[in-house]
């Protein structure tokens, strides 16, 4: 059964965030499932660091883009998401190619949401693991 609660789709995600950090990293959204978010960033100019390395601060851009993305529409309509808090472990390096995220609520609940974001190199061996917890908003009244 779906998690979301709002209508959603691979265009609408992808044309969301014009002139922001996510179109100017070149994140885009590959894949919705019924519980999860996938999406990728490529590793080239944008997103290294200086020694040729993904620059683990793009790692988290891509883990918060998929979680809160998540976290929104899988809100009640109305409702929004932000970030609290957030951490990730870089487990390999990736110097080429894409890094694919996989986002997955641990926990929806009323005030709080909590994702998992799994990250993958091209060959699909781990490159990072995030957790991000979410803050509830409610309707402005």
């Amino acid at each position: 059964m779906p998690i979301w609660k709002r209508p959603i789709s691979l265009e609408a995600l992808n044309a969301a965030s014009p002139n922001t950090a996510i179109a100017h990293l070149g994140i885009e959204f590959t894949e919705i499932g019924d519980d999860f978010l996938r999406g990728r960033v490529p590793v080239d100019h944008r997103t290294v660091q200086p020694f040729g390395l993904l620059h683990g601060g793009v790692s988290v851009v891509l883990a918060e883009t998929l979680g809160s993305m998540g976290a929104n529409y899988a809100a009640p309509e109305g409702w929004g998401a932000v970030g609290l808090d957030i951490n990730a472990n870089h487990l390999r390096a990736a110097t080429s190619g894409w890094v694919t995220g996989t986002a997955r609520a641990v926990h929806v609940g009323r005030t709080t949401q909590v994702w998992q974001i799994d990250m993958v190199n091209d060959e699909g061996k781990p490159s990072c693991v995030s957790r991000i917890t979410m803050a509830m908003l409610p309707p402005k009244s």
